[in-house]
């Protein structure tokens, strides 16, 4: 072994760049697909793992107390299938009311628990105890030590009723936001009772509805009140995450292949060029195998290294990105972070696709004898593409520019690899050039560009603000009559509660010229007459409604049934927006907390003529900029970067060789008058003519490659795109993505092709 390694020490320092260029390639290659790992296993394990250790309910279902009995429901939960059940629990509502000091304003879920633990959903107690008296509760918050201030905090809910904050707990299955004893749930007229399941069966969506489906068999009509499954949390969680990992795994594939073809065409250069030295090899003692060894060992050196350096940098990149994706989430108990498993993966199993690749061509040497070996040289084999060469080398063209032509011919295996590796960086380049005008006018579409350019707050005290001097009729008023304009609508925010749901929904109202905010409505219409609210596409999905349904809305003891009558194509999965007579029917005489404007001329100045006419409004600009899309098109232009000239090595590696091999054209060349700069653009030619091909060839590859990941990202994040997002090509784009190619090829041949136009004659009869 110590021969070999001796070998293959010495043929990496004798091959620098073509062992840089591999380094390079690998470690691009293996930092998109840790990234893409550590995102694939943070989409479904840490919820997967705290599920399993709470043992989580698989639905957590709400009836109608006044339409089936909780001895029923406990009867009928009985029923084959069922592994186990936790209930019934009460739940009631309360309403935090504005200007509270520990909790945020709006609805709160309260369900009524004897305690933490039982056959389903056993709550993570993490800081207190659990509530045993009437005036205790427990508030479902995330597990930090930053929130334990809240214990022993005294909140008063709307109505006079007041509880002490006795303990805080966590749950992955979202059952509750808080937690009472069952006699205090009692007294608060619970408007629900909850039953939590656990299935034997219960893999897939749909097991878990035939499984629910079995449990409310036979019960009244209309006495499940709402039903949520484990999926759809688990799916809500992992949303965001899922939705970069197509476009993640497919740069990360692309940069594997083309690592693979420069492995490949690395390996076979060096043997083709070696022949003499495989020779001399064998006639020393070496055996076929230990030659297979010399060149395996000499490409996993430098694949090693740019793996290893990937792995730790991709682990690195890839923490801050999911504190990004999981940012708001509230994910319980969710321990987040790259798994070991990520990391041996890219440590073996890049390192073992280089070996793969490298075999091949290696076996060429292992079948070579030992005196055609040494008697062979490096020269291309006489007659190999002569015929194209000399056709081309005839044409009505500048002489350099044929023979340039017909160089890719005398290589042909080579030359295929090389085209491959362009393709595959064009359509890199082509796929980042589409995803990044799909998600540019999704942030546009989103952040309402060009129809919203104004946001004016309404100024409250306890914020420090001044608060205004004017009522809502008069400041919509004085926001019309300011010069510039064109459409004003007053809005405000609240949490409501959801009939049936733990969780609260967060709804903006809208009064005036609402239908002019550019909200993009992909499915139905937007909401004009009482009774209609529109509803982003994740809510939908995230509940399993669709446009048509109806939805009661609580807040302060108060309901109202509305209709959902379109669907917008923003990514928030608990919003919808609603009118204002909603909002009056809820809570009367609420104020509107903000004014979005439509203004022709100058923002700045209309800003401040708001500021001098009304020290109690605070008006900003409308951010352009939506987070989510401004993430996945940086990391995809990262990668683009690191593809093109990981393709564009691997042209500098062939022609590297190509130059190596025919020193002894060249310098023929040069002794009968090649100039040059002739010579220069005779190598940078013939690696041209494989980018014009590649370009072609790639465009059409990309833009079907830019189609299936946008849809699988759309379908991960449960959105629905229009189709003028997926048709986003243009044909002076197309035109130079087909010229990506030959920039990518002259790029990497310029280099090598100016070093072989500085070989002397002298140097070159030297060598020989």
């Amino acid at each position: 072994m110590s021969a070999v390694w001796s070998a293959a020490r010495a043929a990496v320092r004798r091959r620098r760049v073509q062992s840089v260029v591999l380094g390079v390639v690998v470690f691009a290659s293996t930092l998109a697909i840790v990234v893409a790992l550590a995102l694939l296993e943070a989409a479904s394990a840490p919820f997967n793992r705290a599920f399993a250790q709470q043992r989580g309910a698989h639905v957590s279902a709400v009836f109608d107390p006044a339409k089936v009995s909780g001895a029923r429901l406990a009867q009928a939960a009985r029923r084959a299938g069922v592994e186990a059940v936790a209930g019934p629990f009460g739940q009631a509502v309360l309403t935090v009311p504005a200007g509270g000091d520990h909790l945020p304003p709006g609805p709160l879920t309260v369900v009524g628990r004897a305690d933490p633990g039982g056959p389903v959903d056993r709550v993570n107690l993490w800081s207190g105890r659990w509530a045993a008296r009437p005036g205790e509760i427990v508030l479902n918050w995330p597990a930090d030590p930053v929130f334990e201030h809240l214990l022993g905090a005294r909140v008063t809910f709307t109505g006079g009723a007041a509880f002490t904050v006795v303990g805080l707990a966590s749950t992955v299955s979202q059952t509750a936001q808080a937690w009472v004893s069952p006699d205090q749930v009692a007294a608060l007229r619970p408007s629900g009772v909850q039953m939590l399941y656990r299935f034997t069966g219960a893999a897939t969506d749909r097991e878990v509805r035939a499984g629910l489906a079995a449990v409310t068999a036979g019960l009244p009509d209309g006495s499940l009140l709402a039903a949520q499954s484990y999926v759809t949390i688990k799916q809500d969680i992992g949303r965001t995450v899922s939705a970069y990992l197509p476009f993640l795994m497919v740069f990360g594939g692309l940069g594997l292949a083309v690592a693979v073809l420069i492995v490949a065409n690395v390996v076979s250069g060096a043997v083709v060029a070696g022949f003499r030295h495989i020779g001399i090899l064998k006639s020393l003692g070496f055996t076929p195998n230990q030659v297979i060894a010399v060149y395996l060992t000499m490409v996993l050196v430098p694949a090693v290294a740019g793996c290893a350096l990937a792995t730790l940098t991709g682990g690195l990149a890839a923490r801050p990105l999911l504190h990004v994706v999981f940012q708001g989430v509230d994910g319980g108990d969710l321990a987040v972070g790259v798994s070991p498993w990520v990391y041996l993966t890219a440590l073996l199993g890049v390192p073992a696709a280089v070996v793969l690749a490298a075999l091949v061509p290696a076996l060429r040497a292992h079948r070579l004898p030992a005196a055609r070996a040494i008697s062979a040289g490096s020269a291309p084999r006489a007659g190999r593409g002569r015929r194209v060469q000399r056709r081309l080398a005839g044409a009505r063209l500048p002489r350099s520019i044929g023979l340039g032509l017909g160089l890719p011919f005398a290589r042909p295996g080579r030359s295929a690899l090389t085209l491959a590796a362009v393709v595959l960086g064009v359509t890199t380049v082509t796929l980042a050039t589409g995803l990044s005008s799909t998600m540019a006018g999704y942030g546009r579409a989103t952040q309402r560009v060009g129809y919203v350019h104004s946001i004016v707050y309404v100024g409250t005290p306890h914020a420090g603000q001044v608060a205004p001097g004017r009522g809502d009729a008069e400041i919509e008023k004085l926001l019309r009559a300011l010069p510039g304009a064109l459409h004003v609508t007053a809005t405000t925010w609240m949490d409501l509660g959801l009939a049936g749901y733990p969780q609260d929904v967060r709804c903006q109202f809208l009064r005036g010229d609402s239908a002019t905010l550019g909200h993009p409505v992909v499915k139905g219409r937007w909401a004009t007459g009482p009774g209609e609210v529109v509803a982003t596409s994740p809510f939908l999905s995230k509940r399993g409604l669709a446009v048509g349904d109806r939805l009661t809305l609580a807040l302060n003891g108060r309901r109202t049934t509305v209709s959902i009558v379109g669907q917008t194509m923003d990514g928030h999965p608990d919003q919808i927006q609603a009118g204002w007579h909603t909002l009056e029917t809820l809570a009367p005489g609420q104020r509107a907390t903000q004014y979005e404007i439509r203004v022709a001329g100058s923002v700045p100045a209309y800003n401040a003529a708001v500021r001098a006419a009304e020290p109690g409004l605070y008006p900003s600009v409308k951010s352009q900029a939506d987070a989510n899309t401004v993430a996945i098109i940086s990391a995809a232009s990262i990668l683009t970067l690191l593809l093109g000239a990981v393709a564009a090595l691997g042209v500098f590696n062939t022609v590297v060789l190509d130059t190596r091999e025919r020193r002894r054209d060249l310098g023929m060349l040069k002794s009968i008058g090649m100039t040059p700069r002739q010579v220069t653009v005779m190598v940078v030619t013939s690696m041209a003519a494989l980018g014009a091909v590649g370009g072609l060839v790639s465009v059409p590859i990309g833009i079907t490659a830019h189609r299936l990941t946008v849809l699988a990202m759309t379908e991960a994040a449960s959105i629905v795109f229009p189709p003028a997002l997926f048709d986003v090509w243009r044909v002076p784009v197309l035109a130079l993505l087909a010229l990506a190619g030959v920039a990518i090829a002259v790029l990497g041949a310029f280099v090598p092709a100016r070093s072989a136009a500085r070989l002397t004659i002298a140097n070159v009869l030297h060598n020989e």
